[in-house]
């Protein structure tokens, strides 16, 4: 699948944005990503799943025993991630802050495992994934997402395999454009506080 086609599907889904968002790393930008919505159909989310799979190097891709996704934003795409590459699908949440593995889910020790997150923009959550995931005895093999939003900048400690990078101009509160310091922002994610 290549950029213009993914894009096609963010549009059809409206899960392209525009306006004044407050991103859930404290950032601000103009245009946000709502994934959700993206992945909403099951069908584009299968199909979405599948474009990233067919990124992975075949070598990564043979070898993965899991995927597991953070909560909440990782949960779908990590599901159809499972299902694309035919291996269980878990996640890790938060119930005091920290990533762990509930709800009955375990990892084997050194079962290989492919963490997968819908959008990565400073790639905080994932890494705080990853490390639950090794903390739980699992080995994090590679990273995979639907959407880049660092600018090429992040590192996850492990290959890291996006569907597509977005690079949309975000700002920090102290240099926001006229334009934005004009609106009010509205925040879609699920960490930052306003």
């Amino acid at each position: 699948m290549q950029e213009e086609e993914v894009l096609a599907e963010f549009r059809a889904s409206k899960a392209l944005l525009e306006g004044h968002f407050l991103l859930s790393s404290g950032r601000h930008s103009a245009h946000y990503l709502q994934c959700a919505r993206v992945l909403m159909n099951p069908d584009r989310a299968g199909r979405l799943a599948v474009a990233i799979a067919a990124k992975l190097p075949h070598d990564i891709r043979k070898s993965i025993d899991k995927v597991v996704s953070p909560a909440m934003g990782g949960v779908i795409i990590g599901q159809e991630m499972g299902r694309a590459l035919q291996v269980d699908a878990m996640f890790v949440e938060r119930p005091t802050g920290t990533f762990e593995l509930r709800r009955g889910f375990s990892l084997e020790p050194g079962d290989k495992v492919l963490m997968v997150e819908d959008v990565v923009t400073t790639g905080l959550s994932s890494r705080e994934a990853i490390k639950a995931i090794e903390e739980a005895g699992g080995e994090v093999i590679a990273a995979a997402s639907l959407v880049d939003r660092s600018g090429g900048s992040v590192d996850l400690g492990v290959p890291f395999f996006p569907l597509v990078a977005l690079n949309f101009p975000t700002y920090a509160p102290d240099e926001l454009p006229p334009e934005l310091a004009a609106t009010p922002a509205v925040k879609p994610g699920s960490r930052a506080k306003p």
